[in-house]
């Protein structure tokens, strides 16, 4: 379910303008990874990514999941990653960690950017590292700059899809990997609970397993696996809304006391959309031919 805009130029820049407001607001951001990191007596002079990477991995699954994307692209030390719509970084600071490659990250929310540059220095990792502020849907990339794109969770914020894909093949190398999870919409009949989510979370519609099929293969690529991840998700997110509430002194001390409970609001609905079955998630791992 779209959305009604006049025109596609005021739907893209509205939604991204929510967009770069919710993730400038989240709970989980720079100042609450650092001041996490000093209540555990750990010394930010001396932090290593080893240590940072049980932190900052603002997706489902931690490091394990970006181990799966990872092994399924086959990405090595000579590989040259593209982390589309990268947040704090983590997922980026991590591969090059544990692989060696070098990884750019491309953000729309500038204090995201700028919160993963400065994590990323702090762990010594910006030699392999950079992030751009940028738009997914107009990379600022050349044709053919990369081995692998990745992304996690996120392009469900993006207004384009088809637009998106596009881009990600267009600056992929021929017979390099796209690797992504997303939220997916896994049945229809609860439009009054999605238009109360869309307008919180935001996003402006889902895709479905099968649409994020239909446009890989419009763009030339070739299908390696799709999984759906619904029931695993299902379980992580309700201890992510856990970890949420856990937060709630932080977030109410940098963000106030009435974000905080609309925000418990809105990510109570989205775990019980999942929990129903009417919400869902999804890997895909294709090749560029």
């Amino acid at each position: 379910m779209k959305r009604k805009w006049l025109n596609a130029w005021d739907f893209e820049k509205s939604e991204m303008d929510l967009v770069i407001q919710f993730y400038h607001t989240h709970p989980i951001n720079e100042d609450q990874i650092l001041q996490t990191l000093q209540e555990k007596g750990i010394n930010l002079d001396n932090l290593t990514e080893e240590t940072l990477k049980d932190y900052d991995q603002d997706h489902y699954g931690g490091v394990e999941a970006v181990d799966i994307l990872a092994q399924k692209a086959g990405i090595q030390s000579s590989s040259y990653v593209l982390d589309v719509c990268s947040g704090m970084g983590g997922p980026a600071r991590y591969l090059a960690h544990r692989y060696g490659c070098r990884v750019v990250g491309l953000d729309l929310t500038e204090s995201r950017y700028r919160g993963a540059i400065r994590l990323t220095k702090l762990v010594k990792l910006d030699h392999l590292v950079e992030f751009k502020l940028g738009n997914a849907l107009e990379m600022p990339f050349p044709d053919y700059t990369f081995h692998v794109v990745i992304g996690q969770e996120a392009w469900f914020h993006v207004p384009n899809k088809p637009k998106l894909i596009e881009e990600c093949a267009r600056v992929l190398k021929k017979g390099g990997t796209i690797a992504f999870t997303d939220i997916l919409q896994v049945s229809s009949g609860y439009e009054s609970d999605l238009e109360k989510l869309q307008q919180q979370m935001p996003f402006p519609y889902l895709e479905t397993l099968e649409g994020y099929t239909q446009l890989l293969e419009k763009n030339k690529f070739l299908i390696l696996e799709k999984e759906n991840l619904s029931q695993l998700w299902t379980t992580l997110l309700q201890s992510r809304l856990e970890m949420y509430r856990n937060l709630k002194d932080k977030t109410i001390q940098k963000f106030g006391e009435e974000h905080y409970r609309k925000w418990d609001e809105t990510y109570s609905l989205f775990v019980s959309l999942f929990k129903e079955g009417k919400l869902g998630g999804g890997r895909f791992i294709a090749k560029k031919i």
